[in-house]
């Protein structure tokens, strides 16, 4: 067998239909298109799903549910997995457990808003764990084991246009007070 000896297998491969290549060819003059019309043309055709007027298939049938775009995308570990672990030797209970020893141990993948913590399962080490969020089951699960969950301090939320208004005339009824009171002291 040498390079120059090599096939590929019979009707293996297909080579592509060469249109407008004349008359005799069979695909010659229109190419295949058929005569005027939309579909002739370059760029032509109707709108993907458009079925001629018809009510498209997308249309016709009822839309369901609801997809949040500010949901959060955690990887997700249950204390039973981190039980699991520690007995196979992948995880240290001596050291605390982070998102990275996590990583390494092939417990998560990565994720955009980090690692929830959840319940399922049973765990007996003492384990310190640090992530992003947990349930308030899998906290006590893990604190009735010994061991401790610390979590990230939650964001301030933003004080909202009403709030800082309601705020802003509160101030101002306090400075008035202030000021009346400070005027009832100086008569006196």
């Amino acid at each position: 067998m040498r390079l120059n000896e090599l096939r590929d297998n019979a009707n293996a491969t297909k080579s592509r239909k060469r249109v407008g290549r004349g008359i005799g060819s069979g695909t010659g003059k229109t190419s295949g298109r058929g005569q005027k019309g939309q579909k002739s043309r370059s760029g032509g055709g109707p709108a993907v799903g458009f079925e001629g007027g018809q009510m498209p298939l997308y249309r016709r049938l009822p839309k369901r549910g609801f997809n949040n775009p500010f949901r959060k995308d955690f990887a997700i570990v249950n204390i039973g997995a981190l039980q699991k672990a520690v007995d196979n030797g992948k995880l240290d209970p001596k050291q605390p457990v982070t998102g990275e020893v996590l990583l390494a141990a092939g417990l998560v993948r990565k994720s955009r808003n980090g690692i929830r913590l959840l319940a399922k399962g049973e765990i007996s080490t003492k384990l310190d764990i640090q992530v992003d969020a947990a349930s308030k089951a899998a906290v006590s699960a893990i604190e009735a084991a010994g061991g401790n969950v610390t979590l990230p301090e939650p964001k301030a939320k933003p004080e909202g246009k009403g709030k800082a208004r309601h705020r802003k005339v509160l101030e101002m009824k306090e400075r008035q007070a202030a000021a009346a009171a400070a005027a009832g002291s100086e008569k006196d």
